[in-house]
């Protein structure tokens, strides 16, 4: 867990903050509003950097289900955090850290902490001030460094968890010069059945967060089309804001189009404006557009992807879809994901992954589903099939190849069956007498070593790279040399760590898994080497010749 500095507060320091509330309902797309208008920031020539605050009482993400809160997104340092800053990350092409995502559970902890040590000198310890107080002080620690910070507030304007961090930002604006803050909130503009924008859901909201202190200086409707003028003007009238100051976030096909969108409404030159910044922004003729120019190419075909995972919900295997939507930036290609239920691999889930042109199997944890991701990894083996496995398909290729090449049956990993023969996946040595399970893992960045002459090398450029992990197991060192006899490479290592494995080109067109999750370190404009190379298989362009120059990782 990182440190907790104490820094004094600095009004001189001259930074801008944007806080984006969300009212009516949750998942309205406020994290992608507000990475939206950091990436035309950060065209505009300025150092952007954001802040989740999550006002869930976990300290972190780590220990939470997919199923209720999407993927749990890894930073460098470790940080378990939530997807949203994975946003961040890809819209900004930052790197961000746990500094960066603001919990309660988080807050509290830090705040108990100081009162057990008599940090305190005997006060009553309370909500005002010195909650308010490490939440404002967290928020300007961020920010250091930067000319613009963005701070999500995650749920929405009236939830009993997130009044604390609201009085917090109603504080936060009397301390600050007021040029140096704006709030943008965020809310749902739906149809009436005769096809009317309504305006009421925004008017309520705005009159919830009025009521704790907040004035909006931004309004963004979420609508599934642009807002009509007349709608832009009645939420101006009853929210107290000018017209200018309210624009549409409509439905997109893609979420990079956002920044487009919104640029195209002049969020970004209203916000340089309120702050004052315009006349530093760069001239419109020299801003960055490689954005644009990616985004909006005309691709050249389509390839289809089976992702054999067992969560049936989107949001779990975020960056993976993610970073298969760069690598098809980067070979102008659509890219089609088609979910394969791995629980179901006996009906037409089967005929689904088999119909594809590539299978990736990602990470996850626990037993159920895992027998259909060995399917799955033996087809793609057997038949040719480009093949990515991440983390736990990283695992269960070791598994496949032992049960399948090595003739060991009952192999398996020992994290899910802790009675196997030959546990060729065992626990990783210092996690022996490890209780808790939050923040415990091997997380974080760290450095492989790769062998020349292989997969591996060929797509990361050179002998090494860095990318992050979440894993508790790792392959067993006494199955290795019988490993590798048989024909599996291990191609990068840390130490006695196995980081990467491969086929050999002679034996399989593109096979190869990675223990670490390299797409949380993928972005649109910098997609990652094992992805790309997975595309390059199925689009006939053989993966183990690209040059060094080619590599944009």
């Amino acid at each position: 867990m990182p440190t907790e500095p104490e820094t004094d507060y600095d009004p001189e320091l001259g930074r801008k903050f944007i806080f984006v509330t969300g009212g009516v309902m949750s998942g309205l797309g406020k994290g992608i509003t507000a990475a939206s208008t950091g990436r035309l920031l950060k065209n505009a020539g300025f150092d952007v950097t954001a802040v989740k605050i999550d006002p869930y009482l976990n300290v972190d993400a780590g220990t939470m289900n997919p199923f209720q809160h999407g993927e749990v997104y890894v930073l460098k340092d470790g940080g378990e955090v939530d997807l949203d800053l994975g946003n961040y990350e890809r819209f900004l092409d930052i790197d961000m850290t746990f500094d960066h995502n603001v919990t309660t559970g988080k807050t509290y902890q830090h705040v108990i902490e100081k009162e057990r040590a008599g940090d305190y000198l005997g006060r009553t310890v309370q909500i005002i001030p010195h909650i308010t107080d490490d939440i404002k002080r967290r928020i300007r620690e961020a920010a250091e460094g930067n000319d613009v910070c963005i701070i999500e507030v995650g749920g929405t304007v009236g939830d009993i968890e997130g009044m604390p961090y609201l009085e917090a930002l109603r504080q936060f604006a009397h301390e600050e010069d007021e040029d140096d803050i704006l709030f943008t909130h965020v809310t749902l503009v739906p149809y009436s059945k005769n096809g009317e924008q309504k305006t009421k859901p925004t008017q309520h909201s705005v009159k919830e967060l009025r009521s704790i202190g907040l004035q909006p200086d931004i309004l963004v409707g979420r609508c599934s089309d642009k807002l009509d003028i007349d709608t832009k003007e009645k939420i101006a009238l009853f929210c107290d804001v000018p017209t200018e100051a309210v624009f549409s976030n409509p439905d997109v096909d893609d979420i990079y189009h956002v920044p487009l969108m919104v640029e195209e409404e002049g969020l970004d030159e209203y916000v340089m404006q309120e702050l004052d910044i315009a006349s530093e922004a760069l001239p419109e003729d020299e801003r960055e557009n490689r954005w644009r120019d990616l985004v909006t190419q005309q691709t050249e075909g389509e390839v289809e992807v089976a992702l054999v995972g067992k969560y049936d919900l989107e949001d779990a295997y975020m960056s993976v879809h993610e970073a298969l939507k760069h690598a098809g930036l980067e070979k102008n290609v659509d890219v089609n994901v088609r979910w394969v239920n791995s629980e179901k691999m006996s009906d037409h889930h089967a005929d689904r992954m088999r119909e594809a042109d590539a299978i990736v199997v990602p990470g996850g944890f626990g037993a159920r589903g895992t027998e259909g991701k060995i399917d799955a990894i033996q087809y793609a083996r057997e038949n040719d099939v480009p093949f990515l496995g991440l983390c736990l398909g990283f695992q269960m290729a070791v598994v496949e190849y032992a049960r399948n090449v090595l003739d060991l049956d009952d192999a398996h990993s020992a994290e899910l069956d802790e009675d196997t023969p030959h546990p060729v996946i065992d626990i990783l040595p210092e996690q022996y007498e490890i209780e808790d399970m939050g923040g415990t893992m091997r997380l974080g960045a760290h450095e492989t070593d790769i062998d020349s002459n292989t997969l591996a090398a060929t797509l990361y450029g050179g002998e090494s790279c860095t990318e992050r992990h979440r894993h508790r197991y790792e392959v067993n060192p006494e199955y290795i040399d019988d490993l590798e006899a048989a024909g599996l490479k291990f191609s990068g290592r840390a130490g006695n760590r196995m980081e990467i494995l491969e086929l050999a080109p002679e034996v399989h067109p593109y096979f190869i898994g990675t223990q670490f999750h390299p797409e949380f370190r993928s972005r649109p404009t910098r997609a990652s080497p094992p992805f790309v190379g997975l595309l390059e298989a199925v689009l006939g362009d053989d993966p183990h010749t690209v040059t060094t120059e080619e590599v944009s990782h």
